[in-house]
């Protein structure tokens, strides 16, 4: 988290400004999103705190090295998990979904439970239906029409979930990475592991 008014977080990234070093910012007004910008130094205001999310795809090296494909068969999706209200903040937790045969859901729990800065293990293995996990419509990647056969799907915690509360709030001004063009920072996945 950024100091007030702050676009600095040093700890995370020295010297990074992150009104200007994403490649593309989607920009909400009262929870609707308008045009996507290349940077946000002239939208930015002295009562602004920057978060940033460990992100799922931080701990993809280390289920490579262990022989999990990370790759495909990746999707973000809404479900019907309730989260903790923080005042106005409330909603359904969105998840991350890779299919994974039985083996690498077994390799990929034990992997990623050391990564708890990056949403740690799953949260659920199994029937998309017991999290009400909506792939019909799903926020990133294609509708899925069937799981494939030997694949089971396993579910994270994804880093949009505040960013889907916060567009339910409607809040006057919400400035977030684009899809697919988040913040990287210095910090190496493997030195927040948790052995």
């Amino acid at each position: 988290m950024s100091a007030l008014g702050s676009c600095f977080i040093h700890h995370s990234a020295p010297g990074a400004d992150l009104r200007t070093d994403l490649l593309r910012y989607a920009v909400y007004r009262d929870g609707i999103r308008g045009d996507d910008v290349s940077e946000i130094t002239g939208l930015w205001r002295d009562d602004f705190v920057a978060f940033l999310i460990g992100s799922g795809i931080s701990f993809d090296g280390a289920l490579g090295r262990a022989g999990v494909q990370t790759e495909e068969h990746r999707w973000v999706v809404r479900s019907t998990l309730p989260t903790v209200p923080a005042g106005r903040f409330r909603g359904a937790m969105v998840v991350t979904m890779r299919w994974l045969t039985p083996t690498e859901a077994i390799t990929a729990t034990r992997i990623t439970a050391r990564f708890p800065f990056n949403h740690g293990a799953p949260i659920h293995i199994g029937d998309p239906a017991a999290i009400g996990a909506d792939l019909a419509a799903p926020l990133f990647g294609p509708p899925v029409d069937a799981i494939p056969d030997g694949l089971v799907p396993v579910f994270w915690a994804c880093g949009v979930t505040p960013q889907a509360a916060a567009e339910e709030a409607k809040i006057e001004l919400m400035i977030t990475h684009a899809p697919a063009h988040g913040f990287i920072t210095d910090i190496r996945a493997d030195a927040v592991e948790v052995t």
